[in-house]
């Protein structure tokens, strides 16, 4: 064999070992994602078709709706501050994600529906709503269709209309690096191999996050980060429902806030690269009773504020028209 021939067999090789070992990774990293998915959900059949959720803790009922990209898992992680000793919390898997159903013609106000039928069906007279992100929608949503219901609404970076907020907003970036990261969107091994390798580029794109931003913030943000972007996976378990938050929550319709009756509260960071800050300050303008908490710096994920945000929203969830400080 000529000395080519050697090393292009030695590239070969090597590629097949590293191919190995990167398979080997992804199957082992996608037993860890899904193993939160196995234990800690229940199901409930609706006319709206299965209804996912978790129900953990006692005392104030909070109904926690997640963002895209999530499920009944990251409702519960995202609420992990608050005490389960004094609060109960409703965390479901919105339309299209984990185990709930995807009903046609889905939309924000038919997800409030089902979400008002899983609360009366567990024997909830009120709660507090939570929307996170996309979820903002539906806890929007609920609330004004089912006011009886709502204690309370918390609105965190959410994706509601803000007249300054542009269409489809996210982190800019080049229609290449945007079409890599849709791919990614669509495909377990794709997203994987963007999280471990591009983890910055996933982090301003997905999560609409600065990294610096997140560094400055410290190890344990950055930890928070990472964790959230691992456990988009396994991203075909939510495929259905990402793709209705795309049409949903990147151009979303003007709600009548004006017409809400509880209070609110909502909060985002000025950078946040979805552009949440102005959405929440139009909420806020428009509720007869509503509170803004909005930090200069913070992103999506408001980075070096979770410790304060949930302690404010533990405090609204106890008294929802008392004062909230950050």
């Amino acid at each position: 064999m000529t000395p080519i021939r050697w090393v292009v067999a030695a590239a070969v090789l090597l590629g097949l070992v590293l191919a190995g070992l990167a398979i080997d990774a992804f199957q082992h990293d996608m037993i860890r994602a899904r193993a939160p998915l196995t234990a800690g959900s229940q199901l409930i059949d609706s006319p709206f078709g299965p209804i996912e959720y978790a129900d953990v803790g006692d005392g104030p009922v909070v109904l926690v709706i997640h963002g895209s990209g999530g499920g009944f898992d990251q409702g519960l992680a995202f609420s992990a501050r608050l005490d389960r000793s004094q609060t109960r919390i409703i965390a479901p898997s919105r339309f299209g994600y984990l185990r709930s159903a995807m009903p046609q013609d889905a939309s924000p106000q038919m997800q409030a529906d089902a979400l008002a039928y899983l609360l009366d069906n567990l024997g909830v007279e009120q709660a507090v709503i939570f929307g996170g992100s996309a979820g903002a929608l539906s806890a929007a949503q609920l609330a004004l269709r089912h006011p009886r219901l709502c204690r309370g609404l918390a609105l965190g970076v959410p994706a509601l209309y803000g007249p300054g907020r542009a269409p489809e907003e996210r982190a800019p970036a080049s229609w290449t690096v945007r079409t890599l990261t849709d791919l990614a969107l669509g495909s377990d091994l794709v997203f994987w191999l963007a999280v471990r390798g591009a983890p910055d580029l996933m982090t301003r794109m997905v999560l609409a996050t600065e990294p610096e931003v997140l560094r400055a913030a410290g190890a344990e943000e950055s930890a928070r980060a990472a964790h959230v972007l691992f456990h988009i996976l396994p991203i075909s378990a939510r495929r259905r429902g990402i793709a209705m938050d795309s049409a949903t929550a990147g151009s979303p319709p003007p709600y009548p806030l004006q017409d809400l009756t509880c209070p609110v509260l909502a909060i985002s960071a000025r950078d946040d690269l979805y552009g949440t800050a102005d959405a929440a300050a139009h909420a806020v303008a428009l509720a007869p009773r509503g509170r803004l908490i909005l930090f200069d710096q913070g992103g999506h994920l408001w980075a070096g504020h979770d410790a304060e945000i949930w302690a404010a929203i533990a405090g609204f969830i106890a008294d929802p028209d008392g004062s909230v400080t950050p």
